[in-house]
């Protein structure tokens, strides 16, 4: 199953166009800000269902509870973790569970 393409934005890095997305609500833990935000990350134009990139950032989701400072995904950061997760082996066309990549080393609960 792919990414909803509501709330997903498109974009290409080194030829290839991906679709993003941040998930709008947070979970129970990102809420409470106990665990950073994360992002997914797909290919846009392959012909069936990939891997997945699961991206965790070290920032806490900007719908957090606690009314913590609030993270943000630019689309160099997405473009980073794209290139970082092709570095260690993505293959985003190969169908199979989700690859995590794993960018919250620094991430502390303001809580």
């Amino acid at each position: 199953m792919g990414l909803n393409r509501k709330g997903s934005r498109l974009i290409t890095v080194d030829g290839t166009t991906y679709r993003w997305r941040v998930r709008h609500r947070p979970t129970y833990a990102q809420g409470l800000c106990w665990t950073p935000l994360t992002y997914a990350v797909e290919a846009a134009d392959g012909e069936g269902p990939g891997t997945t990139l699961v991206v965790t950032t070290d920032q806490t989701h900007p719908g957090n509870w606690l009314l913590a400072e609030p993270g943000s995904v630019r689309p160099e950061h997405v473009a980073t973790g794209i290139r970082e997760a092709r570095a260690r082996g993505w293959e985003p066309a190969r169908p199979g569970s989700p690859f995590l990549l794993d960018r919250s080393a620094g991430f502390r609960s303001p809580y």
